[in-house]
């Protein structure tokens, strides 16, 4: 199997709080077939198993995360330590870069948040699990593209919608006017610009933008390593409910929001996990890639009800995060405090909740 497959049955066991049993038969019932589907978005299953696993479309708009580790993925680039060549032995552990799918099967749009380096083989899945209507000519992947900020994970992938690949036309991309200029300035970005490629629409934080008569998103600035842009959080708001992707902040203390609050006006919330705790990086100071802990994020919202908790999806894991494995003593710590980790490939509505 390659990189960018999904879920497996020992992360089906634990995608949520407990009661784990039960949660883990529902869930694999729910989503073996999007496992096909998934698969099949990397060539490793027949066009007809696909048609006979996958399942019906469901009406209300949902979310479903494209990749879940780290801007540098998992393996990583010449990482011979024991997080990497677990995952060589054996590839159904490997995860492609953070990215998140908002599907609307009722108008049939879909939209991507942050386009990073695995772009190619997540638009493959997203093909699979929303594909595009039929249109002549290189038109847009996506009804738009959220952009966070402009770090190497997250905006890389659009190079792929240049000349030397797929060559879109006038893919909308909705960033930060700080984003924009990014991509306005610096090759070879600007020429995916000056070339028709993209079209950009700037989006101030704290501005709503009606995406669709169902779905409204809002920038929200975050304190992060500002280099090339500013960074934003992106909540979309839907008739079921609302979602919060926070793949990236420095320090929760850093915030001019309290995260309890922002996790109260949500149903489901995706947060920063690049590191479990302080150890990760020997050789490397971890100030110099600052983000919340895992530990940091428990203790914050440990005072939750077991509700507000269950909200929780840790996501952006760096490939020496010690959750990226199944039979780890972190994950059985954030399962006993009743948080969730996000599951490659995991179709969620915007409540929260899993569907047939």
């Amino acid at each position: 199997m390659a990189k960018g497959e999904t879920m497996s049955d020992t992360e089906a066991n634990w995608s949520g709080p407990s009661p784990l049993k039960k949660r883990a038969r529902l869930e694999r019932k729910i989503f073996g077939a999007w496992r096909v589907a998934s698969w099949m978005a990397l060539g490793l299953l027949s066009q007809a198993c696909l048609l006979n696993s996958a399942p019906a479309p469901p009406s209300h708009p949902y979310v479903l995360a494209l990749g879940t580790a780290q801007d540098g993925g998992l393996p990583q680039i010449a990482c011979h330590r024991p997080c990497c060549e677990r995952v060589r032995k054996n590839p159904t552990q490997a995860r492609m870069v953070t990215s998140l799918l908002l599907v609307d099967p009722h108008s049939n749009q879909r939209w991507l948040f942050d386009a990073g380096p695995d772009l190619p083989n997540q638009v493959q899945l997203a093909d699979q699990i929303a594909p595009r209507p039929s249109s002549p000519g290189r038109p847009p992947l996506f009804d738009g593209i959220l952009l966070t900020h402009a770090h190497m994970g997250h905006i890389l992938g659009l190079l792929h919608l240049g000349r030397e690949s797929y060559g879109a036309e006038s893919q909308r991309v909705i960033c930060t006017p700080s984003v924009a200029r990014f991509l306005r300035d610096e090759a070879p970005w600007s020429l995916l610009v000056t070339a028709g490629h993209i079209e950009i629409q700037e989006l101030r934080p704290n501005t709503m933008l009606k995406l669709n008569d169902r779905l409204r998103v809002e920038l929200i600035q975050v304190p992060h390593r500002g280099e090339f842009s500013d960074t934003v959080a992106i909540r979309v708001e839907g008739p079921r409910g609302a979602v919060l992707y926070l793949p990236d902040i420095d320090k929760w203390t850093r915030w001019d929001r309290d995260l309890a609050v922002e996790l109260a006006r949500v149903q489901l919330a995706f947060l920063d996990a690049t590191f479990f705790g302080p150890d990760e990086l020997p050789g490397r100071s971890m100030s110099e890639v600052p983000h919340p802990f895992v530990v940091e994020t428990m203790q914050q919202l440990e005072h939750l009800s077991a509700q507000e908790k269950s909200k929780v999806r840790l996501i952006h894991l760096n490939h020496t995060n010690p959750l990226h494995d199944p039979d780890s003593g972190a994950r059985a710590e954030v399962q006993r405090a009743g948080f969730g980790l996000a599951i490659q490939g995991q179709p969620l509505g915007l409540d929260g909740t899993s569907w047939d």
